[in-house]
């Protein structure tokens, strides 16, 4: 017997102890399977009471998760790569992280943000990248539309997407291509049906209404991010609040002979002395957007980049930008980017054309809140047409332009500031 318990003993010895094990890393460099996933992962953890830890430009942004069953197993499920640490190898990475020449810094993420999409009820013959890469990384949110944020109802959340949209109501400018399909009609029905229900006199006038609640949301401690249309339309829709830019086939009367002067670049998050497009059948809402200076490059050759900022003392850019690589591909969309010359002095550039010197990616703060604006519609699809089916994210798994959106999510779970309703 004493035989036996000693070979007992010794096999136990060899075996690997996961009492051991201090640690879940989950790099987030290009030898991770899923990063799109992995950031599911760390959203379902923040769910489930775990607090985690970004390690910020350590292999590409990393996740350091607490030694536990659950967390593993959801990591094998999701086929998210990983590595089991023990405390020596957790200490030694923190230790690297915090020399203070190193470019890279820990951060607590400790609350699972409630995520609101703006977003209409009936199918649109478009699909919408961030419900696209929420679904895939199994993120939960809600939808919401005009009736709730009019009453008042976006205080509840702490994050808000602005799905494609045309925040100054002219139905996106679709009017010379598509104002005879039955998905245009229908979206002007029901437009017009629920600016009345909600008593205002143009579908312009709910959507005025619906963009300042969302900057008085912001400006009380909400987390704003939208793309390509919600950018530009919905901070011109706040400029031209005392005059109606819109033309008779979207409103039933004509604009105000003057609106251009009328514009009031003191109600907006992000531009300044832009020119408002004055041609109802031109699909562009003004000289912000930078598409038109795309086709001059071969689509090979259009990039973005990523600014690097100072992990230890500019962190918020530095969670923003957390990728894998700093060269993106770039992409179309009604917006793609914007020209420098209309952003305002105080926005931060995230990312650049270098070649058209147009901003893709900005940030900045309003109020007690804080707002990214992302141009462009999808980032796996160059040029992405209306009726065209959704981009497959199973594709693109590893795809560093769908990571920018998920790193606006992870954002509120470490930014700690008490809400205003």
């Amino acid at each position: 017997m004493k035989f036996l318990f000693n070979i007992l003993i010794f096999c136990l010895v060899l075996i690997p102890k996961q009492a051991d094990a201090a640690a879940i890393l989950v790099p987030m460099d290009e030898t991770q399977k899923d990063h799109l996933k992995a950031y599911g992962v760390a959203y379902w953890s923040l769910e489930n009471n775990m607090v985690i830890e970004w390690l910020l430009n350590y292999r590409g942004g990393s996740f350091l998760f607490p030694q536990n069953k659950f967390i593993e197993s959801e990591l094998v499920i999701k086929g998210v790569s990983y590595q089991v640490l023990a405390d020596a190898q957790v200490l030694k990475i923190k230790s690297d992280i915090a020399n203070p020449e190193v470019n890279m810094e820990v951060v607590q993420l400790e609350t699972a943000p409630k995520i609101a999409v703006y977003t209409p009820q009936g199918k649109q013959p478009w699909d919408d990248a961030v419900t696209l890469v929420l679904t895939y990384a199994e993120i939960p949110y809600d939808e919401v539309y005009d009736s709730l944020v009019v009453k008042g109802g976006l205080p509840e959340y702490d994050w808000l997407h602005l799905h494609h949209e045309d925040f100054t109501g002219q139905y996106g400018k679709f009017y010379r291509t598509f104002h005879n399909h039955a998905w245009y009609q229908e979206q002007v029905r029901t437009n017009e049906a629920m600016a009345k229900k909600l008593g205002f006199s143009k579908v312009s006038q709910l959507k005025l209404s619906v963009a300042q609640n969302i900057r008085n949301f912001v400006a009380g401690g909400g987390f704003l991010f939208t793309m390509c249309s919600g950018t530009d339309s919905y901070d011109i829709a706040l400029s031209a609040f005392n005059t109606d830019i819109c033309e008779h086939m979207y409103d039933h009367d004509p604009a105000s002979p003057n609106f251009q002067n009328e514009i009031d670049y003191s109600q907006t998050l992000a531009f300044q002395d832009y020119t408002v497009e004055k041609d109802p059948m031109k699909y562009e809402y003004s000289n912000i957007d930078g598409t038109e200076d795309h086709r001059s490059l071969p689509q090979n050759q259009d990039k973005f980049y990523l600014f690097e900022f100072s992990a230890k003392w500019d962190i918020v850019p530095t969670m923003l930008c957390q990728n894998h690589t700093n060269e993106i591909d770039g992409f179309m969309g009604q917006t793609t980017d914007f020209r420098k010359e209309f952003i305002k002095p105080d926005v931060l550039v995230l990312g650049e054309n270098k070649a058209l010197g147009t901003a893709r990616y900005i940030h900045g703060e309003f109020g007690d809140g804080t707002w990214s604006f992302y141009g462009g519609h999808d980032p796996e699809d160059y040029r992405h047409l209306v009726n065209d089916p959704p981009t497959d994210l199973s594709l693109h798994p590893n795809s560093p332009g769908y990571r920018l959106i998920l790193n606006n999510i992870l954002f509120p779970a470490a930014k700690k500031k008490k809400r205003k309703t």
